[in-house]
């Protein structure tokens, strides 16, 4: 077995700047755990892009190697539930943050963070889905369990056209829903109706600056990926008794909002988090990801690309110009 690897570095080559290379890396510069993985494939998410730029609130020190999804198949293992061979995915915890992540042909991590694939699925197509669908199926499944059902109403998705938006869209669409999907992308209208959006909102009609406290009750649940003045603005159109779920800050971390969604319709605002989800309840949403949610569409989400070409996407991500998913081949 080879001792080297290929991997992405980001380094702070002066105070508050950052440069991404990738080089040459030796199994002794891994940290500590109980399971080696050759890693066959990878995902770029917003987080990956936020840590590869040097953000401090996800990535404290540097050099670091991105990436908080990987599958693969493991190559050593001092635990008794894996063995070499295993198809194995890790994702979130601490993965990719400040312990080196999937950006990178060889990981070892702590035997508690990594999950066997679910059976339906390849490596590959675990990794369309990655974080970015399994926090669209947590959010799916936190509505359906409200419960907010079909034929209560329309269910909007804002920041449609990104990994976890177009995820949900697709996930809501093969659910039975009605979904209005936000986006400020008018040219990716087609892409979000092959998904099964029922209507497209351009971003500007989504958010309101009137300073109501309430708006008109058009949704009857919202999956919301951005935050700030849009998340407000869902939730004060949300009908009574109603859903919304919120997983991102694309937009912003801010929510400039008022108690009367809640007081007055009975508004839930639920939070998802894929980071630190126990494995009680990951392994069931990705066996429904496997079966319920599979996607019929799924190789339409995505674009393949190598390591070479990571840089160069990592920036389009920031830019807010990512449609679908980016998907990470550590094998070309």
């Amino acid at each position: 077995m080879s001792t080297t690897f290929q991997a992405m570095i980001v380094t702070e080559t002066t105070p508050g700047q950052f440069q991404r290379a990738i080089v040459t890396r030796n199994l002794s510069d891994l940290p500590a755990g109980e399971v080696l993985i050759r890693v066959r494939y990878s995902s770029l998410n917003y987080k990956d892009a936020l840590s590869a730029s040097g953000n401090r609130g996800v990535t404290r020190r540097y050099p670091h190697t991105p990436g908080i999804d990987a599958a693969g198949e493991v190559l050593e293992s001092a635990s008794p539930d894996f063995s070499p061979g295993d198809a194995v995915i890790v994702s979130c915890y601490d993965f990719g943050m400040n312990t080196p992540g999937g950006f990178a042909q060889r990981i070892r991590v702590p035997a508690k963070w990594v999950m066997p694939l679910p059976a339906g699925l390849t490596l590959r197509e675990s990794m369309i889905y990655g974080t970015a669908g399994f926090t669209a199926a947590q959010s799916v499944d936190r509505l359906q369990r409200h419960p907010v059902l079909p034929e209560q109403g329309k269910i909007l998705v804002t920041g449609a056209t990104g990994g976890v938006g177009s995820m949900a869209v697709a996930m809501l669409a093969m659910s039975g829903f009605s979904v209005a999907a936000v986006t400020g992308k008018p040219e990716q209208e087609q892409f979000l109706r092959d998904l099964g959006a029922q209507d497209i909102v351009p971003r500007e009609n989504s958010i309101d600056r009137s300073n109501r406290m309430l708006l008109k009750g058009k949704w009857a649940g919202v999956i919301d990926t951005v935050g700030g003045e849009i998340l407000a603005t869902a939730i004060k159109s949300t009908r009574y008794g109603g859903a919304v779920t919120c997983c991102g800050n694309a937009a912003s971390p801010d929510l400039p909002l008022n108690v009367y969604p809640f007081i007055l319709r009975g508004i839930s605002l639920i939070g998802i988090d894929s980071a630190e989800c126990p494995m009680s309840v990951r392994i069931p949403i990705w066996r429904k990801i496997a079966t319920t949610w599979r996607l019929p569409n799924l190789e339409s989400l995505a674009m393949e690309i190598s390591l070479k070409e990571l840089d160069r996407h990592i920036e389009t991500i920031l830019q807010g110009k990512q449609k679908g998913r980016v998907v990470l081949n550590l094998d070309a």
